[in-house]
């Protein structure tokens, strides 16, 4: 295709494919042109993919840096009409373009000031005439913002300036992404006490994009919060050896490592403050699934809907539905604990690593493991608690003499005490609390660099959770006092205990008599269950004759 002459066209009178050719050269061209050096296969390609010659890219290349990094410098038969005509000596600007690739697209961030000083260093070392800030800075303006949000703040930062699309981004390195979900678990769990139902647990599930391996998995009774992903976080970044032999699992599950993205949907749990401070603080990047871009999440959701096809086997599910349910008692034929739960799912995500994958055309293990042995291992996290406070829930309180107050509750420390002298200078302290136990709290020092762990100022206080403490508040309220303290929450919470220990001792008894007297019956009777079900543990075989995920 032959170059085409130059005329004078702009904005305004290029036709609607005039226009069209000019921003698909744009994608092409600015790139290109943000680099250093233009090598031949370079320009050849993008000379297949734009349908011209590769002299017609350089050129097209040359008109994008001399102008003004606009669409319109490459329309067709556009001329620059002289903008950027005052070009740079070709020494400085070799200067100007290496000290660019070197300092400012980088992930330090310096600033135009800071590039504009190296570049007149580097110029009046060689005798040169260096180039004012304004042009240094009309320089940057006009690279491809793409190329710089890449190189400064990482691809997923980039992430919004591509268009959406039909196809999820490619991804070929291990934890270049990870995809979390949560979901209700298809079965009712019982009580490690009395074996009596307490309800369907929640799973969040972390999968390698790359390999398809499963990199974090919880499961948990309350529903998914800010605190299960960093628990799914904190499981992913740390080696499992010593986890699996607390659950008694004799399975290998070596994959492991800190993501450098999460890739995620945009369910509130995924966009709190925990979150995005945690992410930052360790340099995961985080990025959000498209709006009405269901195949950016599938591979975790296809992870997650063949685990609740196998949980399906177990005794006590719940199925998919009440239609599929139909008369099938889940709650009388539960017996999984939440420990003999999770590690089933322990075995099921073992078997799955070792089958292998049609979309890979290997297992995933083998993938992990040739990926790593090429690229090297992932870097693991080795204290999970420290790892896990900085996903934990912000609260923000000022410090007293006597520490924090939060909800009621008083702790102290003695590592508080240097702040406590200058507390009147230092404003609100940024503090983290696990949900699951709210008996102490970590406080962030005022420079930053470290948490402080900080128990109950009563140590005799016994550990609760922050579902317990809302409830117990929330109970004395009803009963119409004014003021809460202390010491009267913690009463509430001990006799909201005993009534619930009472009534798990009540509701096992009168089981133990309905089985004793079966011609007693509360509700109709069950459907007979199936063949396997009668009476007798069902352990099913894991992800055996699994569909790919």
């Amino acid at each position: 295709m032959s170059e085409e002459p130059v005329t004078e066209c702009g904005v305004l009178t290029a036709s609607p494919r005039e226009w069209e050719t000019a921003v698909r050269r744009a994608e092409v061209i600015g790139p290109l042109a943000g680099q250093d050096m233009v090598g031949r296969s370079a320009a050849e390609h993008a000379a297949a993919e734009l349908g011209m010659s590769p002299r017609h890219v350089y050129l097209l290349i040359k008109r994008w840096r001399g102008g003004a990094g606009l669409v319109s410098d490459l329309l067709p038969g556009h001329s620059s009409g002289g903008r950027g005509s005052g070009r740079l000596p070709e020494q400085v600007e070799a200067i100007v373009r290496q000290v660019l690739r070197s300092r400012y697209l980088t992930r330090q961030r310096r600033s135009v000031a800071a590039v504009h000083r190296e570049i007149t260093r580097q110029c009046r070392a060689r005798g040169l005439r260096a180039p004012s800030r304004g042009t240094v800075a009309r320089r940057i303006a006009r690279l491809d913002p793409v190329t710089v949000t890449t190189a400064r703040q990482g691809s997923w930062a980039a992430r919004p300036l591509h268009p959406a699309g039909g196809v999820a981004p490619a991804v070929t390195g291990l934890l270049e992404q990870v995809q979390i979900d949560h979901t209700p678990v298809d079965v009712i769990v019982v009580d490690e006490r009395h074996r009596l139902p307490i309800g369907r647990p929640y799973v969040t599930v972390a999968i390698d994009v790359a390999s398809r391996c499963v990199v974090g998995l919880v499961v948990t009774l309350e529903a998914p919060s800010a605190t299960s992903v960093g628990l799914c976080l904190a499981h992913t970044v740390t080696g499992k050896r010593a986890w699996l032999e607390q659950l008694g699992v004799d399975a290998a599950w070596p994959m492991s490592g800190k993501p450098l993205a999460l890739y995620v949907d945009n369910a509130a749990e995924f966009k709190s403050e925990a979150l995005r401070r945690g992410c930052d603080q360790h340099g995961i990047g985080l990025g959000y699934r498209p709006p009405g871009q269901p195949h950016f999440g599938g591979i975790v959701e296809r992870v997650i809907g063949t685990m609740m096809r196998e949980v399906h086997e177990l005794p006590g599910t719940t199925f998919s539905n009440t239609a599929e349910r139909g008369a099938y008692d889940s709650d009388g034929q539960a017996v999984l604990t939440m420990a003999e739960l999770q590690r089933w799912l322990v075995l099921a995500v073992a078997s799955y690593h070792g089958q292998v994958h049609e979309g890979l055309g290997r297992t995933p293990a083998g993938a992990w493991e040739e990926t790593a042995a090429s690229s090297g291992w992932p870097v693991t996290v080795t204290s999970q608690t420290a790892f896990l406070v900085d996903f934990l829930p912000v609260i923000r309180r000022t410090l007293s003499r006597s520490g924090f107050v939060i909800g009621h509750v008083q702790y102290y420390s003695d590592a508080l005490k240097p702040w406590i002298a200058r507390r009147e200078h230092l404003g609100r302290f940024v503090l983290r609390r696990d949900p699951r136990d709210i008996s102490r709290i970590w406080a962030l020092d005022p420079g930053g660099a470290a948490y402080v762990e900080v128990p109950y100022r009563t140590l005799s206080r016994p550990p609760i959770s922050a579902w317990e403490h809302k409830a117990a508040v929330a109970r004395m309220r009803e009963l119409g006092r004014a003021e809460v303290d202390e010491n009267a929450l913690f009463a509430m919470v001990a006799r909201m205990r005993e009534i619930t220990d009472t009534a798990t001792a009540t509701t096992r008894k009168a089981r133990r008599d309905r089985q004793r007297r079966p011609e007693i019956q509360v509700r109709p009777p069950a459907a007979p269950a199936p063949p396997g079900d009668q009476g007798e543990t069902v352990v099913a075989r894991p992800f055996e004759e699994i569909e790919q995920w």
